[in-house]
């Protein structure tokens, strides 16, 4: 087996689960390749006895990994799927952060965990992306062009609103007074559309989200729409700029431009522990139903 591991930070007290981790995927002769920067952060606090392989980018990946651990929280996820892209390598999350809302396995019961995994105790979750095209042609995303929580249109260095012009498959939808528009995957239904008042949609779903940041039309309210539909935007506002952000990735677009939002051709496989699912996440993370009469 061959497994690699991604980890952006080196959280405080995160090093013994780190240890454990390579411990124990080590007794059971596993090929661990890790990312550069993230092996030099280990080496950098801990004293690894083992020399490991890494890799640097997407191009140094292949088919013949079996997993991804992401080592991290949520956002670190995000980052991960930016390395296994179109790989179709299922990507289980070591919660190490705060929420983990996508990073389900618990840095305390990480032996136990890894366990299960290595003995296919597991099921595949395959999460649906959004990609980004822009109308005149902007090579600024590259093949990074994809999301697998939100693309959001946003304004840029002005405390005024801005409005986004909306159709759905060249059909016009909507003129959004607002400081942004957020167009979401189920995924992300528990993120930053939650947050602007979006509903929760469970994975496997077939649909996108638009929700409106901060609206200033009272009777504007989140839509949710079919995944197979094309959602075009053009904004404009009292500044020449606005931005457009792919989860955390940000990038500034003339007024002039529109953006063409698409369901992704590829989806990410992510790894939940037999026993588990999105709704006892649902309930455990964000106390969902929270009340004393249940």
């Amino acid at each position: 087996m061959k497994i690699g591991i991604y980890g952006q930070f080196y959280h405080e007290n995160s090093g013994i689960y780190i240890q454990q981790l390579l411990e124990t995927l080590d007794r059971n002769k596993v090929e661990v390749v890790i990312e550069k920067k993230f092996l030099e952060l280990i080496n950098l606090h801990d004293d690894i006895d083992k020399s490991y392989s890494h890799f640097s980018t997407f191009e140094e990946l292949d088919e013949s990994y079996d997993l991804f651990f992401s080592i991290g929280g949520d956002g670190t996820i995000l980052k991960t799927v930016t390395y296994v892209r179109d790989l179709g390598i299922p990507i289980a999350g070591i919660n190490t952060g705060r929420l983990g809302f996508l990073a389900t396995i618990q840095k305390e019961e990480i032996k136990d965990s890894i366990e299960l995994i290595l003995n296919k105790k597991f099921y595949i979750s395959p999460r649906s992306l959004l990609t980004i095209e822009t109308s005149p042609k902007n090579d600024e995303f590259g093949v990074l062009n994809f999301a697998m929580n939100e693309v959001t249109v946003s304004r840029r260095n002005t405390t005024s609103m801005i409005t986004v012009h909306t159709s759905l498959n060249d059909e016009y939808l909507n003129s959004y007074w607002a400081d942004g528009l957020i167009v979401s995957t189920p995924t992300g239904s528990t993120g930053y559309s939650l947050s602007c008042g979006g509903p929760v949609i469970t994975p496997d779903t077939e649909s996108i989200v638009l929700t409106p940041i901060s609206p200033h039309n009272l009777n504007v309210r989140p839509l949710v729409i079919p995944d197979n539909q094309e959602v075009k935007l053009k904004a404009s506002g009292r500044e020449d700029t606005y931005l457009v952000s792919l989860d955390s990735r940000i990038h500034t677009l003339k007024n002039d431009t529109t953006v063409i939002i698409k369901k992704a051709p590829f989806k990410i496989n992510m790894v939940v522990l037999e026993g588990n699912n999105f709704l006892k996440t649902l309930r455990k993370k964000m106390l969902w139903g929270e009340d004393k009469r249940n």
